[in-house]
C-alpha cells in the first residue's frame, strides 16, 4: 500500500513538471521581446546576429549578474527592478559597459537611476527618422504608437517621429554608453528586415569593441523552463529544490518499496499431445465457420498422402491427376468420388465427418486394416 502510494506521489509530479514545461514552452508571442523567443515580436535574432558578429553572448537568468565591464547588454521591456539592481546597472555603465534600453512605458526604477523622462503623449512609430549619428539609418518602422521621449543635455537623439518627438537618444554615462528606445519592435525578429531596422541593430552591436561580451537580461522576465539551460535552472534556488525533490522520491521509492506479495515459481509448461492439438485446431475451425478451409485442409492432405504412396510428384496438380489416372486409376477413382463428396457435405457435419472418414481411409489403408485386425482379435 504504501509501495502505491509512492509511485502515485512520484507520477503526480511528473505530471506537474510536464505541464510546467508544457505551458512555458515559448508560444507565437512575445510581449516582453524575450531572445529566446522566434515570435514576430521576440528577439532571438538579434541574439543570433551578435553570435554571427564575433561576440560570446549570454542571456542573464537565475541571478542579475551584468557582464564584464567592457561588454554590452540589453535590456528589454523587464519587469521591475529594485532599486540595488538599477543602481547596480548604473555603476555597470559608468565602468565602460554599454546599455541597450528598450522599453515601451520603461521601468520607474531604471528610468530614474539613469535619468529617463518619458512625455505623457504618444507619436506614430511607423515611421521613425534616423539622425546622422548612427551611419546608414535613414528610416525604421516598429509600433504603431509610441511614448516619445524627452530629452536633455548629454542625451542625443538618434531617432524622431514624424512629428519631430525623439524616440531614441544616445547618452555617455562616465567611461559608458546608454542608448535609450522608447520602441522595443524596431529590434524584433519580424521587424529587422523593414527599412533600415537591421542596420540599426548593426550600428548598436558595433558601440561596443569587437569581440566584446554581450548579454540580454532574461531575470526580469522571468524564468521559463523551455527558454534556458538544464545547468541555468538547476542554479535557481527553486530549480535545485525541486531537483532535490525528485532525487528524494526516487530514493523513497527504491528504499521503501514492496512487492504485492510472495514470489511465485513459473509453472512448468505440460507438453500437450497431439490428439490435443487436432482437437483444438478443428473447434478453431468449428468456431470459425471455416468450411472451405477445412474441406482444402482435408483434400490437399489426402493428395500428398496419396503422391508419396505412389511416387508421383504433387505439383502441377492437373499433371498429378493424370499420372493417377494411369497409374493407379482404381485409387484415382476412390479419391475423386471421395472428393466429390466431401464437396457435397459442407452444408451437413455428419456428412462431412463421413466423408472425412472416407479420405482418411484411402490417405492410410494399412493403418485401418491393422486396427481392424488388432479390433477382430480382442473380440475373440
Amino acid at each position: 500500500m504504501r509501495a502505491a502510494r509512492g509511485w502515485l506521489l512520484a507520477g503526480a509530479v511528473a505530471i506537474l513538471i510536464a505541464a510546467a514545461a508544457y505551458i512555458g514552452q515559448p508560444g507565437s508571442d512575445s510581449p516582453e521581446h524575450s531572445s529566446s523567443s522566434d515570435a514576430a515580436n521576440g528577439t532571438s535574432a538579434a541574439r543570433l546576429f551578435a553570435e554571427a558578429m564575433g561576440h560570446p553572448v549570454d542571456q542573464i537568468a537565475g541571478s542579475f549578474n551584468p557582464p564584464v565591464t567592457t561588454g554590452l547588454m540589453f535590456v528589454f521591456t523587464p519587469r521591475p527592478y529594485t532599486t540595488d539592481e538599477a543602481a547596480q546597472t548604473l555603476d555597470w555603465v559608468r565602468l565602460g559597459g554599454t546599455l541597450i534600453y528598450a522599453s515601451e512605458t520603461g521601468d520607474p526604477e531604471l528610468d530614474s537611476a539613469l535619468g529617463v523622462v518619458r512625455i505623457n503623449d504618444s507619436v506614430a512609430g511607423d515611421s521613425q527618422v534616423g539622425n546622422p549619428v548612427i551611419g546608414g539609418v535613414n528610416q525604421v518602422t516598429g509600433a504603431g504608437s509610441v511614448i516619445p521621449l524627452d530629452t536633455s543635455a548629454g542625451q542625443v537623439p538618434i531617432l524622431r517621429a514624424k512629428s519631430g518627438l525623439v524616440t531614441a537618444y544616445l547618452q555617455p554615462v562616465g567611461s559608458g554608453k546608454v542608448v535609450v528606445l522608447a520602441d522595443p519592435l524596431v529590434l524584433c525578429n519580424g521587424y529587422l528586415d523593414k527599412l533600415d531596422n537591421g542596420r540599426l541593430l548593426s550600428d548598436l552591436l558595433g558601440i561596443a569593441t569587437p569581440g566584446a561580451p554581450v548579454a540580454f537580461d532574461e531575470y526580469h522576465h522571468g524564468l521559463a523552463l523551455s527558454s534556458i539551460g538544464f545547468q541555468a535552472w538547476v542554479t535557481t534556488p527553486w530549480g535545485a529544490a525541486l531537483l532535490w525533490l525528485l532525487v528524494a522520491i526516487f530514493a523513497g521509492l527504491i528504499l521503501r518499496g514492496r512487492t504485492f506479495g510472495p514470489l511465485l515459481p513459473r509453472p512448468a509448461e505440460i507438453a500437450r499431445s497431439d490428439i490435443e492439438w487436432s482437437v483444438a485446431v478443428g473447434q478453431m475451425l468449428r468456431r470459425s465457420g471455416a468450411g472451405s478451409l477445412t474441406l482444402g485442409l482435408l483434400t490437399t492432405a489426402t493428395e500428398r498422402s496419396v503422391a508419396e504412396r505412389t511416387g508421383l510428384p504433387m505439383q502441377p496438380r492437373e499433371r498429378f491427376w493424370n499420372a493417377l489416372w494411369m497409374r493407379a486409376p482404381e485409387l484415382a477413382a476412390e479419391l475423386a468420388s471421395a472428393e466429390v463428396e466431401l464437396n457435397r457435405s459442407a452444408a451437413s457435419e455428419s456428412e462431412l465427418i463421413s466423408a472425412a472418414q472416407r479420405l482418411h481411409h484411402i490417405a492410410y489403408p494399412v493403418s485401418e486394416e491393422q486396427g481392424g485386425r488388432r479390433a477382430t482379435r480382442e473380440s475373440r
